[in-house]
């Protein structure tokens, strides 16, 4: 998941937009990627087309639906991985009746591929600047992930500058519009082919998509807007997450100069091994050896949990290799689906060296019908389930 972007910068929103905003923005992504415009491109061009609309496509998937949105708004692309990917084996789909479904029909249709003209992704004004996101780790404890808990996390990242509110320049008047693209952030580039008309709009070179040229830049900053601070944020870690799992904190990255958008703070989860009990899932795992006159006796032993300790009565007659399960005593689900169980397995410890006397009362033991193994007795199930391993 590394090599992917942003769902919100694919489609090049806020983190706060509406649900029309996310239908309006897929629309231009759709009418500017989709294949059947690019049927007369270049090999390149076909297949940068062809990623651009199955990124677009995905991020939409997610963005579209409250439910998903959620999950990925807080834990990003581990909320629901998997839950954006598409079949594209039959194709892509006429890209009149996708954007038909979107939009009940009020799109209208292309007209041939001469009919491109008006589109292109049209001009979407200045730029909107970004914060670039931070990545950073935090440590937990098993105990820590049962009941959830707050960390605080110290970062390094770019801040709006004090001196000039993040302009860039101490005035306001030293603000300029750019004199290319005339405040639009886009210059536009027209085709004329033997398939219509081409209409393109690309980033301004000389503003890099702001619109606005600064000129007197602050002393401060050097005219970027921002400076570098280390600063200590609070996480909140909810009960139940997994090592790798990742926390999406919005507006907590990069600072962006002149009024832009802040990138995120992901916190990716690591957690420390419990010397006691072993984790799959939700589920926790502890293995305890008990001696063999205990074993055959019956005995109470103390077993950890994580909430303290816990008494475990051990019945007499106690087969080595039983599994002891204790409900509700593993780790919640992160999604709030109830709770794991914890299970027991019990081990006998059989001596390898006796004394004298301890081998004469085993002597006399071992003619005794009740230490002789017989499967058919009550441990028949026990002795099934081992014999499966072998």
């Amino acid at each position: 998941m590394a090599d992917k972007r942003d769902y919100y910068e694919v489609l090049g929103l806020e983190k706060s937009a509406s649900a029309d905003d996310i239908k309006q923005a897929y629309r231009k992504a759709a009418l500017k990627w989709h294949p059947d415009r690019w049927v007369s491109g270049t090999d390149a061009e076909k297949k940068t087309a062809e990623e651009k609309f199955k990124e677009a496509s995905e991020a939409y998937s997610v963005l579209s639906d409250p439910d998903k949105k959620a999950k990925y708004d807080q834990f990003g692309f581990a909320g629901v991985d998997g839950a954006g990917a598409q079949d594209w084996s039959q194709g892509f789909g006429n890209l009149n009746d996708i954007l038909n479904n979107l939009f009940g029909g009020a799109f209208g249709g292309f007209g041939g591929f001469g009919g491109f003209g008006g589109f292109g992704g049209g001009q979407q004004g200045p730029r909107v600047m970004r914060g670039r996101d931070i990545r950073t780790r935090v440590r937990l404890t098993l105990e820590e992930i049962a009941t959830g808990c707050t960390k605080e996390v110290t970062i390094e990242r770019n801040r709006p500058c004090p001196e000039c509110e993040g302009r860039g320049t101490k005035n306001s008047s030293d603000i300029k519009t750019c004199p290319t693209c005339k405040g639009s952030g886009q210059v536009q580039n027209v085709v004329n082919s033997l398939f219509g008309r081409t209409i393109t709009y690309n980033t301004c070179p000389q503003c890099g998509g702001e619109g606005r040229i600064v000129s007197n830049p602050c002393g401060h900053c050097k005219g970027s807007g921002l400076v570098r601070k280390r600063e200590t944020v609070q996480v909140k870690v909810p009960a139940g997450v997994e090592d790798g799992m990742q926390l999406t904190v919005r507006g907590e990255g990069h600072g962006a100069a002149r009024g832009g958008v802040p990138g995120d703070l992901l916190v990716i989860m690591e957690e420390q091994p419990h010397p006691q009990l072993k984790r799959q899932g939700k589920d926790l795992f502890y293995t305890r050896v008990i001696s063999t006159p205990e074993a055959i006796l019956g005995t109470e032993i103390q077993i950890p949990v994580l909430d303290g300790a816990q008494k475990l009565k051990i019945e007499a007659g106690t087969q080595s290799g039983t599994v002891i399960r204790l409900r509700g005593k593993g780790l919640p689900d992160v999604n709030g689906y109830g709770r794991g169980d914890l299970y027991v397995k019990i081990l006998v410890w059989i001596p390898r060296k006796l004394s004298r006397s301890e081998k004469e009362a085993f002597e006399t033991l071992k003619s005794s019908s009740s230490f002789k193994p017989d499967p058919n007795r009550d441990d028949r199930e026990l002795f099934e389930r081992e014999s499966k391993y072998f």
